[in-house]
């Protein structure tokens, strides 16, 4: 049995955890510290958990009681002064749910937590970086093309995305806008992992994030000019993908066929050269909290699925 300890102030990403991992066959949670609510039961804070757990909120639990711990900070820098002022266990895993260390230069040892991409250095890590959810539905709808070294055109995406994907904002936004056009650290995390696949990539990434009037998930359509054939783009994507279980090809891609679950459906269509490609993900679970425990299992050789097979919400 995995022992799990989750921190962080990142109450939504707390949240989606607990839903996992109090269902986990092989994990169980020990502890779950919060300055904030120290003391509290959890189901003070998270009523739909009545009934499931009689844990309490901690502050500073012992690391060396947990196999993993799962840090879920919102604001730069908290997770990297954690890494500087905790002493770490030698056999500690940690799961970093923050941005703090993607795709930085001193990356402190964390393997870029995308298991399309990195699922064999995944295996044999002792800290991961979970991807950022945006940053997610973009890179499962690019990296088969820079695998196949076709990315060499400039991207534009326009991003649907539920208000979860905005919990950082000082307000939480209630009616559809837009937010943060062409930001710098969506666009940067996306670059870097398309040169770690396709090392000749050097190309302007535009992305375009629209506030949508759901609580959670992700439409994604980005587009390129790509002189392939459509039926020749489906084959590759289908070999790519073909031993991965979350990411699927389809013909009809929607949120309703992906919320609460952690798969990420691809819809690809194609006309005069142009190619948009369409990806849809709960963000709170291929995203987030799914991903992190998609992590957790192959850090400790289980099956990657164990703990993930829920099918969508019925909406």
């Amino acid at each position: 049995m995995i022992k799990a300890g989750i921190t962080g102030n990142d109450i939504y990403a707390v949240g989606e955890l607990l839903r996992l991992l109090l269902c986990h066959p092989d994990a169980e949670i020990v502890f779950v510290d919060s300055e904030e609510h120290e003391g509290k039961m959890l189901t003070d804070v998270f009523h739909g958990m009545t009934g499931a757990t009689g844990i309490r909120f901690s502050n500073g639990s012992p690391l060396d009681r947990v196999d993993v711990m799962f840090c879920c900070y919102q604001g730069d820098g908290f997770m990297r002064r954690f890494m500087r002022e905790t002493p770490i266990p030698e056999k500690l895993k940690i799961i970093d749910l923050s941005h703090d260390f993607r795709h930085e230069d001193d990356d402190g040892g964390f393997v870029y937590g995308l298991p399309e991409l990195n699922r064999r250095a995944t295996c044999k890590a002792k800290y991961v970086s979970n991807p950022g959810d945006i940053a997610t539905a973009l890179e499962l709808a690019l990296l088969p093309l820079a695998k196949s070294l076709l990315l060499n055109n400039e991207i534009t995406a326009t991003v649907f995305a539920g208000t979860s994907c905005f919990r950082h904002l000082p307000m939480q936004p209630s009616m559809m806008s837009v937010t943060s056009p062409f930001d710098p650290g969506v666009t940067s995390e996306v670059k870097v992992t398309m040169a770690a696949a396709q090392k000749s990539f050097d190309t302007d990434i535009f992305v375009l994030p629209v506030v949508s009037p759901l609580k959670r998930g992700i439409v994604a359509t980005v587009s390129t000019d790509i002189n392939v054939k459509l039926d020749e783009l489906k084959e590759l994507y289908r070999r790519y993908y073909e031993e991965d279980s979350f990411t699927h090809l389809v013909e009809d891609a929607s949120l309703q066929y992906v919320t609460g679950t952690n798969n990420c459906l691809i819809r690809l269509d194609a006309q005069g050269g142009k190619l948009a490609i369409t990806t849809c993900i709960d963000n709170m679970m291929k995203g987030c909290a799914g991903q992190a425990v998609h992590n957790m299992n192959l850090m400790f050789n289980l099956e990657e699925t164990t703990g993930l097979r829920q099918s969508a919400i019925m909406m």
